[in-house]
Order: C-alpha cells, then structure tokens, then sequence
C-alpha cells in the first residue's frame, strides 16, 4: 500500500481469524451479489466452478484459513495475508512457494465500485477462484518460478504476462468470450466493458505481443488478450520467456493505446 492510503491491513488473532464487521460483511454481500448476477453469463465455467469449490457465500467474508484449506484440497495451492503492498520480489517468491498474497482490508462503502489498491474482496472473489483449476494454479506456481529465477532486470516484462492473463485474461469457449481475469471479474465497470466490447480491442494472446503492450491499472483496459485454453495458459511459461523479453526489448513497446496518466 502507498503511504497515501487511508486503508490498514488487518491482521490476524492468535486463532488465525480476522475480524470482520458486521459493516464488512454487508459490502461484502453487496459485492458479491452484484458480482455474481452480472458473471452468471461472462465468467468462464471454471471460474464459476470454483466460487462454488471455496464456498464462497454472501453472508459474511471470508476467512483465509478456509480458502487456503479449500484450495489446498483441491489444487494444492494456498494463500499467504500479507500487510501491505509487498516488493515484486516476495510477490514473486511467494508465488513460487505455491502461495497467493492477500491484502486482508475491505474497501469501504464509499469506495464501493472502485478501490485502486487490490482489498480483499478483489483478491478472494477475484483471484481465488481460478486457482481451484489445476493448469490454471501450475501456469501460476511456475510464473512466480521463473520469475524469482530470471530476477530483477526482467521483472517489468514479466508482469505484464501477469497482467494480460491472471489480472484481465479472457477464454474462448463454446458459448463465445467469457472472463477469467480477477480485474474483470471483481469490477462491475471492466466486466461490462470487457464483454460488451465497445471500447476496446481483442487480441489472441501472443507471448511476444503481450511483452510489448504498455498498460495502465487506473483506466477501462483499452487491449484484452484472449487465450483457448487453460492447458494453453499453462504452457505460457514452458517457453523461452528470457529469450523473448530480450527479444521484446529490443522490438520496443508498442504505441500506448491510453493517454498518459497526468502528473
């Protein structure tokens, strides 16, 4: 988190639970209701599959200890609280262990359509549930993998991978373009945005093409990437990744298609 946040992480009791309010737990039934009605046609089956696999339910947040049991259930995956912004390093370290972070604050209600910083809500609703799908949590384990091994000087280019796939990632299917990203799928704005397909473009996922495309977090996505599947996500990372960042460094971003964040 920014020192300009006006959010502080929660943390745990000695029992390992975090306490909710009864407030919380009424944003969070609200985002999850809203979330829910809007995905039942735009979220992808596996998605939707692993909602029901967590047990996610509206009545109250829920607690890490159970979505870190259930996922351990059933992809061996886990999740890590985490109390603040975290350096892309533990980000990636993390990862590799097979664990996800998780910021454990929830936004408030006036923040309640958008928050900038990654709540809660955004991190179990929206990323939680794909890692019940065991080539979605392998493409995820072995992302943070390479990236602890590549280090550093590649870590730019490695997230943008991240962010065309886990964060706003689309999937062909049979009923048509359906959403996986948890950008997509904990925003009302971006699922809206990302289905109906007004105001923005959508590309087949290109590993060198994605290593190209600037981005920006504070606006609509203006460029989505659609993969055909999840065993095709998962062998993302089985190719040359360092060879074709260098290759991408070399080729150049391609032109933004944003304006630039004022200053």
């Amino acid at each position: 988190m920014t020192k300009e946040s006006s959010y502080t992480a929660k943390l745990p009791g000695p029992d390992g639970l975090y306490d909710y309010t009864p407030d919380e737990d009424a944003i969070w039934g609200e985002l999850y209701r809203r979330q829910m009605k809007l995905l039942a046609d735009t979220a992808c089956r596996e998605y939707l599959d692993g909602v029901k696999m967590l047990g996610l339910k509206p009545d109250k947040v829920p607690q890490l200890l159970d979505v870190n049991r259930r996922l351990n259930e059933t992809t061996g995956f886990g999740v890590e609280g985490v109390p603040a912004l975290i350096p892309p390093s533990r980000f990636y370290e993390l990862l590799s262990q097979g664990k996800f972070p998780l910021a454990t604050f929830l936004r408030r209600r006036e923040h309640i359509d958008y928050i900038e910083e990654p709540d809660l809500f955004h991190e179990v609703f929206g990323h939680c549930p794909m890692l019940t799908n065991q080539s979605y949590a392998n493409f995820v384990r072995h992302f943070g993998e390479t990236a602890v091994r590549l280090g550093k000087g590649y870590s730019w280019h490695l997230f943008r991978i991240f962010w065309f796939t886990v964060e706003f990632g689309l999937i062909n299917t049979p009923q048509g373009r359906r959403c996986f990203g948890a950008g997509i799928v904990s925003s009302p704005s971006e699922a809206k945005a990302a289905m109906e397909g007004k105001a923005c473009e959508f590309r087949p996922f290109d590993l060198l093409s994605v290593l190209r495309t600037p981005y920006r977090i504070d606006i609509l996505q203006p460029i989505y990437y659609i993969i055909d599947s999840f065993a095709d996500l998962e062998a993302i990372v089985e190719q040359d990744i360092e060879a074709t960042i260098l290759k991408a460094k070399s080729l150049g971003d391609f032109a933004p298609a944003f304006e630039a964040k004022a200053s």
